[in-house]
């Protein structure tokens, strides 16, 4: 018991210290960590290490992709939504099958079935290199697409994986099978996880204490994913939804000292789990090594497939990403040749009342009141009402804030050269081969091809994704339409807080202090609500909405934290 005590401290002071060494020489702290877990393994008084790969797919995936869900702007999320579906689906099943292909073919006596399973273990990529493209300034849109797709993608290679296991158990694989079972898995999970993301939500807000709600809030990802598993569904993405659902809802229904709390401690559970994921990889490659030798199986051999099959992932999703990127474009050309009719449409539902009103008049002059159907039945138009047509203008006005989003940062080949490289596989694959069974042909070999897979992925691609960037040099924010940007927030934010009454009194008594607390705290839930339509309308990025928001946050905690001070002085 003592030793593992020692070895958990140990652990945790490996991953402090790698967090706070591995920014000072421009080098991610998962790959530090992973490095020496590596050289730990290989020393001879450690014994092999084998983790249970459920340790790792139930128990670590959902809380860390439950958090980055929450995280992740809404907005961007919808918006990208196509581009993050390509790559985490159909690269994925793209990807699997071409790497089962040549699986099949290196590996002596793999088959088919086994060489997809095998190909659905190393298609997944890894949020670690989310960080990186973070810090170097690139566009939020390669950033969302990247995030989006670390977020589903595991889900789908584990579902191919299931399926594929399941075909080789059978000596035959069905497409119409694949395709039912992902769709059963996908649709399952996500209601598993929008409801629970709602009850969550509604349980929380009638919390009071911050340390007993952030608690509740560490059991959402496993109430979320425990039962989808249970029906046969995808429990990683059930634990997703409920996080998108959370993130969004969230900032209107918990207050912002519960959101602090939550923020502060899931931020320290992000850091420990995904060391303790990249420790752990690292110190089970002589346990996996031993193992192939037990099984007089070629070490040599495994590390050639490996290599290749690294090179193969990266060409395939060169040659997917590509075609993406032209097809993305091409959209953005055709919502250009909309902007003209939006706007005149924006201008005309500037006031619903009036809009309203002159629709009528035109019914009415045009003598369309009673309408001819073909069939020669006739019926009336309906009059839309003013909140029917603010309705529509709140569509029109988001379909031309995603234009302007679209727009202002295109994707061209510099931005694809990112999202390429920045395609990293790691501990997913890890896990995903240890889950094989036991009668995989050639098992021990095909943990180790995924390992070098994974492993030389992330030295590789994520110990040069910074010099790459420096390279490629993507276009980032422009600083002068943020400054912008953040005038017309302010402009907003002043709007919101003028529409408050403030108190007038000079009165220095405990009931006017209490006034003036009271109404600068809704003169704050007011600029806070402004901001959240306007998130919700997508007519701010979200990054500078989030500063904005967290600074609404500390302005409301510090004034709910302020006493009396006549009290003070009494």
């Amino acid at each position: 018991m003592e030793e593992l005590l020692v070895i958990g401290v140990l652990a945790v002071l490996a991953i402090a210290a790698a967090t706070t060494i591995g920014p000072r020489f421009g080098v991610a702290s998962p790959l530090i960590l992973m490095v020496v877990g590596i050289l730990v393994s290989l020393l001879p008084f450690v014994p092999a290490i084998v983790v249970q790969p459920e340790w790792i797919l139930a128990g670590v995936l959902p809380p860390l992709l439950y958090s980055a869900s929450v995280s992740m702007p809404s907005m961007n999320f919808r918006r990208e939504f196509g581009a993050i579906s390509g790559l985490s689906v159909l690269l994925v099943v793209v990807s699997s099958v071409l790497l089962g292909l040549f699986f099949a073919w290196v590996v002596p006596g793999l088959g088919l079935a086994w060489g997809i399973a095998l190909g659905a273990i190393v298609s997944p990529t890894d949020a670690v290199a989310t960080g990186i493209v973070k810090r170097a300034g690139v566009s939020p849109r390669v950033v969302a697409i990247l995030e989006g797709e670390s977020l589903l993608n595991d889900a789908s290679a584990l579902v191919l994986l299931r399926s594929a296991i399941a075909a080789a158990a059978v000596a035959s694989f069905h497409l119409g099978f694949v395709t039912l079972s992902f769709i059963y898995s996908v649709v399952v999970a996500v209601v598993f996880g929008w409801v629970v993301g709602r009850l969550n939500l509604l349980v929380r807000s009638r919390v009071r204490d911050a340390t007993v709600n952030t608690a509740i809030s560490f059991t959402v990802p496993f109430l979320a994913s425990l039962p989808a598993e249970a029906l046969g569904a995808s429990g990683l993405v059930a634990a997703v939804v409920a996080g998108l659902v959370t993130g969004r809802r969230a900032p209107r229904v918990l207050s912002p000292e519960h959101r602090l709390s939550d923020s502060q401690n899931w931020r320290t559970v992000e850091l420990l789990l995904e060391g303790f994921i990249f420790l752990t990889m690292g110190l089970e490659l002589f346990g996996i090594v031993q193992k192939v030798q037990n099984d007089h199986a070629g070490v040599l051999p495994a590390v050639g497939v490996a290599a290749a099959a690294l090179v193969l992932t990266l060409l395939i999703r060169a040659g997917f990403v590509a075609p993406l990127l032209a097809l993305l474009a091409r959209r953005n050309r055709r919502r250009q040749r909309m902007r003209p009719t939006l706007e005149r449409m924006q201008a005309t539902l500037a006031d619903p009342e009036a809009a309203r009103r002159t629709y009528e008049e035109r019914l009415a002059n045009a003598g369309n009141d009673v309408t001819a159907r073909p069939g020669g039945s006739r019926f009336r138009p309906r009059i839309p009402t003013v909140q029917d047509v603010a309705r529509f203008g709140t569509r029109v006005r988001r379909a031309l804030a995603d234009i302007d989003y679209f727009t202002g940062a295109p994707l061209g080949w510099r931005e694809g050269a990112v999202v390429v490289w920045a395609g990293m596989r790691g501990a997913v694959t890890v896990a995903a081969a240890q889950s094989l069974p036991q009668e995989t042909p050639g098992r021990s070999v095909l943990v180790l091809i995924a390992f070098l897979v994974a492993a030389g992925s992330l030295l590789l691609q994520g110990g040069t994704l910074g010099p790459v960037l420096r390279v490629v040099r993507p276009s980032a924010a422009d600083p002068g339409a943020e400054r912008a940007e953040r005038k017309r927030l302010m402009e907003l934010l002043r709007d919101a807080g003028r529409a408050v009454p403030q108190p007038t009194t000079t009165e220095r008594s405990p009931e006017a202090f209490a006034a003036h607390k009271s109404a600068r705290v809704r003169g704050i839930r007011a600029q806070r609500e402004a901001l959240l339509d306007a998130r919700d309308d997508g007519t701010f990025s979200a990054d500078v909405l989030a500063g904005a928001l967290t600074n609404l946050d500390a302005d409301e905690i510090s004034i709910d934290l302020k006493g009396d001070p006549a009290e003070a002085t009494g």
